[in-house]
């Protein structure tokens, strides 16, 4: 008996993605003997990219059943059961991170018809299931949701039964997924960590650190090195000796940490974080006719930018939003390429600006009023946030635009008075990087406490 699946998840940083749809039909090898298909409500943001691919956004998610409420659900119609997905090691993930989340380990064997099709259906242009299906002539409705990918891998699967005709193809590419085991050093190490928030330093056995990362749990971070298979973990457990931490209380604060400590020490195993982390930001400029444009492109170091996102479509999805927020053009912000009016406008939802119509003043004032929220240049502020205590908060200082580091404190004297804020502050280097962090940081969380300073 098969359980043939397909999830579609919020995206975002590996094994902290939460599942948004989840279809399971379940096949006897003829038929689809039973099924299952439900949105889930993931309790976390959906990355903009995934809204785009999917269609599922937060509002359908809201009233849908959270994965624990289904997960009975889904224990019964697998059960024995083999897994079967495209790009089963992806879904089987998921599904085990899901349930690990409730203190259940969910093992199942499982097939790959990526695998299985690369064995008895060789020489294919794409084995991406879109590009497969059609090329087989297979019907599909409902790309990228879970309902219509499931079924198309059904039939997909279906063929794949029929052309292996020696029945071997299929047994023998079935993975037993074995719980993963710790070995005896890496259980030490874990143990004695704490599950907090903060950084944590990788060291071998001179002492010397090999990785250097963050997390809002520690304790689950690093099991999760000791049990990763891909090339970095792997040599990660070879090497690992020992593994200390630095407790910050506050992401933002680990996040900064973590990449000045990677720039100052360039751990072996950090390669990819001591290059910048951001790729494009927003741009600013006046038009012939006086109206302040806006433009997502690739970063440049000569100019002076808004704010910097980690992709273009990080950047695209900000200005759609802010579009909508500050009831801005499209055309002036670069989402409706045209010579004369935005769509927009056509529907009664822009002002004008796109073709001169609304004045320049009333509409640089509410582009000035984005620029403002989302820029700190030229502020003095301290952007306040948990601490390593329950008494305690953490303050990260902008003086004039700039970054100037970091503390603790526990009592708001100590922030509301200039001197000793900046005698309990710890420097820290001012740079794009950390820009980045903090505005990116500001915009996810928008109930941070940010006080002014005069």
């Amino acid at each position: 008996m098969y359980a043939i699946l397909d999830i579609e998840t919020t995206g975002g940083k590996y094994n902290e993605e939460g599942i948004t749809e989840i279809a399971i039909y379940k096949f006897d090898g003829h038929t689809i003997v039973d099924q299952f298909i439900s949105l889930i409500n993931p309790e976390r943001d959906i990355q903009p990219f995934v809204v785009n691919l999917t269609g599922i956004n937060s509002n359908m998610l809201r009233n849908a059943p959270k994965f624990y409420e289904v997960a009975k659900r889904i224990v019964e119609i697998t059960e024995d059961c083999i897994l079967v997905a495209h790009n089963a090691q992806f879904d089987y993930r998921i599904l085990g991170t899901e349930f690990r989340r409730l203190g259940f380990e969910f093992i199942k064997p499982s097939l790959c018809t990526v695998e299985l099709a690369k064995s008895l259906i060789p020489d294919q242009p794409s084995y991406s299931l879109g590009k497969l299906v059609r090329s087989l002539g297979i019907p599909v409705t409902d790309r990228h949701r879970a309902s219509g990918d499931a079924l198309a891998t059904v039939k997909l699967f279906k063929m794949l039964l029929d052309k292996d005709t020696s029945k071997n193809i299929i047994k023998e590419s079935i993975k037993l997924n074995p719980k993963l085991q710790l070995e005896p050093k890496h259980i030490d190490i874990v143990k004695d960590l704490p599950s907090i928030t903060g950084v944590y330093y990788i060291h071998k056995a001179n002492g010397d650190i090999i990785y250097i990362g963050k997390s809002n749990n520690i304790k689950k971070r690093i099991n999760q090195h000791f049990t990763n298979t891909n090339q970095k973990s792997k040599k990660i457990q070879i090497h690992v000796h020992s593994v200390s931490y630095e407790a910050t209380g506050s992401e933002l604060v680990a996040l900064l940490k973590e990449s000045e400590e990677i720039k100052r020490i360039k751990p072996i195993y950090n390669r990819a974080l001591r290059r910048n982390i951001f790729t494009h930001a927003l741009y600013s400029f006046k038009d012939e006719n006086d109206y302040i444009n806006l433009k997502i492109d690739i970063a440049d170091g000569r100019k002076k930018p808004i704010t910097t996102f980690s992709n273009r479509q990080s950047g695209k999805s900000f200005i759609t939003k802010a579009v909508e927020d500050y009831n801005l053009c499209q055309k002036l912000t670069g989402l409706y390429k045209t010579k004369t009016s935005c769509f927009n406008y056509d529907i009664k939802n822009c002002d004008g600006a796109c073709i001169n119509k609304e004045s320049t003043e009333l509409y640089n004032n509410r582009v000035e009023a984005l620029i403002q929220k989302n820029s700190y240049a030229n502020k003095n502020m301290v952007i306040i946030d948990k601490g390593r205590d329950i008494d305690e908060h953490s303050a990260i200082l902008i003086e004039n635009g700039v970054f100037k580091g970091i503390g603790f404190f526990n009592l708001n004297y100590q922030i509301n008075n200039r001197d000793v804020l900046k005698s309990i502050i710890t420097p820290m280097e001012n740079n794009r990087d950390t820009q980045h962090i903090i505005q990116n940081y500001l915009r996810k969380n928008k109930r941070l406490k940010i006080i002014t300073l005069d």
